[in-house]
């Protein structure tokens, strides 16, 4: 059985809270959010927002497409890996 390596672990990590937290808790999908789930205590609001319930299954998505293709996963992972480390750095470095 292929596992990852700890640097693809890293960026499929990195790459699958990226994912989770643009559609969970970015402020740019509210819209989004607000129209599929006007009620925000439905089942679905409650799970989706929940990285233990909707963030397994991003990862789950992410390792799939692992260990279908693993290099051409690591590439798409990259840019969601550094755009979470951008705003971690945005988040704590600016004033």
């Amino acid at each position: 059985m292929n596992v990852p390596n700890w640097w693809e672990s890293f960026l499929l990590f990195a790459a699958a809270y990226r994912v989770w937290r643009l559609l969970a808790v970015d402020t740019i999908l509210d819209p989004v959010r607000d129209r599929l789930f006007p009620n925000h205590d439905s089942y679905w609001s409650i799970f989706l927002s929940c990285p233990w319930c909707a963030g397994f299954w991003v990862t789950l998505a992410w390792w799939a497409a692992w260990l279908l293709e693993p290099h051409y996963t690591v590439v798409v992972a990259v840019p969601w890996a550094l755009s979470l480390l951008v705003g971690l750095t945005a988040r704590n470095l600016d004033p």
